[in-house]
């Protein structure tokens, strides 16, 4: 993939676990920084380097390239888990703590906050939305009705105190009144805060001011989102959806920069559909079928090991996701998963009571009646794993993606054949 240097912005074109963190991490061999623009500590980025394995939270995917990687003030910081990651992260050889700068006005991310999300979700109980339980809905909550703290403000002492004191008395009295569940130590809350601030204390940054000077440096900035499209609170399948914008046109917001800069957007997807959590998912199958994608693709969430719902491809999802984010080109991940099938559903249309409609409706009671149109496309025998050249690919893969392209209306740029960092093949001018 050649790469221009402008704002390139890297987002999940599905519900998630898509494999943002490899993409991000190739193209960041050739960027100038990083930045993260929102979500929290219950993302998880995998990438598979020559050193082995490394999961990643809250620190950008262009860590191992030694570039500046920022976390912007779209993201959500549980200060403990930060710093627990940069100190593994340094464990292992990686310059994490030179290289992270974190947006003073990234919202805190409380205990408080999440044992309220897992009281939420125990009392729910059949109707759990199927959260982390991380506490990043009622941080974001918080942020939203002005009480939340910022990083900055745990900082200064003062401020840390004053802030508490307001939304950790509102937490406790739900925790005990309303959950039944303990209150927690304000006071302790404090102490932790101010050590963790002391120690983050050299990474804070004015973020909106280092990308401008990338830019001005004429180098590419990666945003890098987490989650996927189809999570969006605003345009996903709401109320099963992730409680930030998931969507390109945050990654300005969620970071301070123009959103003239941000002048190409990469949809990533698997070359089938997956869905962590509850939520209408019109392809999901079944049987041997989701035996298949699920055990081949070791569909088992990054960051809480929660097994995957798996299905086939949705193109009419796909169009929603290229819409509410202006998807410029596509990257497939995942491709090698689908070796061995003999036919492969790929979903064109739904039937919504009746009707045919080629367009995924925005409210998830509809999208539950959906029933999945299906183009089979024929699979292939060969192994597609680890191919580093389309010469290399079955004449069926082939046409399988040349397929997707052509509904999907926008060119294949990027193709993923194997989890490690070399698994993969450009295609800039899309598959020909």
């Amino acid at each position: 993939m050649t790469q221009h240097n402008t704002g390139l912005a890297v987002i999940g074109a599905q519900w998630g676990d898509e494999g943002k963190g490899k993409i991000v991490d190739l193209l960041a061999a050739q960027s100038g920084a990083v930045a993260r623009f929102q979500g929290g500590h219950n993302a998880g980025h995998t990438i598979v380097t020559r050193q082995g394995t490394v999961v990643l939270h809250l620190v950008p995917s262009g860590i191992h390239h030694g570039i500046t990687c920022c976390i912007g003030n779209g993201a959500v910081v549980a200060p403990h888990h930060l710093l627990q990651e940069l100190d593994r992260l340094a464990a292992g050889g990686l310059d994490a703590w030179g290289k992270v700068r974190l947006s003073p006005l990234c919202p805190v991310v409380l205990p408080s906050h999440e044992q309220l999300d897992q009281a939420r979700e125990e009392a729910r109980g059949a109707l759990a939305i199927g959260t982390t339980g991380r506490g990043i809905g009622p941080a974001y909550e918080d942020k939203a009705a002005r009480r939340g703290l910022h990083v900055a403000h745990i900082l200064d002492s003062v401020q840390c105190q004053e802030r508490l004191d307001d939304v950790m008395d509102l937490h406790n009295f739900l925790l005990q009144n309303y959950f039944g569940k303990p209150a927690l130590s304000i006071a302790q809350t404090h102490d932790d805060l101010l050590a963790a601030g002391e120690r983050l204390r050299p990474l804070v940054a004015d973020i909106p001011l280092l990308l401008e000077e990338t830019f001005s440096r004429n180098e590419t900035v990666l945003f890098e989102g987490a989650q996927g499209v189809l999570l969006d609170v605003d345009h996903g399948t709401y109320p099963f959806v992730t409680s930030s914008n998931t969507v390109a046109g945050f990654a300005s917001v969620g970071t301070g920069v123009a959103p003239a800069r941000i002048q190409r957007v990469l949809g990533v997807i698997k070359a089938y559909t997956t869905r962590v959590g509850a939520g209408p998912f019109p392809t999901e199958t079944t049987g041997a079928a989701h035996e298949h994608l699920a055990s081949r693709g070791h569909e088992f969430g990054a960051t809480t090991g929660r097994p995957r719902r798996c299905g086939w491809l949705d193109i009419v999802a796909l169009r929603r996701a290229i819409v509410t984010s202006g998807i410029t080109e596509l990257a497939i991940t995942k491709l090698d998963i689908l070796d061995g099938l003999e036919n492969i559903p790929v979903a064109v249309a739904y039937d919504l009571n009746g009707q045919h409609t080629e367009t995924m409706p925005q409210d998830s009671g509809m999208l539950a009646c959906c029933q999945p149109i299906f183009e089979e496309l024929p699979g292939w025998q060969d192994n597609t794993a680890r191919a580093v050249r389309l010469e290399q690919l079955p004449a069926a893969s082939l046409a399988y993606l040349r397929r997707i392209q052509a509904l999907a209306g926008i060119p294949i740029t990027l193709l993923s054949t194997g989890p490690a960092r070399d698994d993969v093949i450009f295609t800039p001018d899309g598959i020909r």
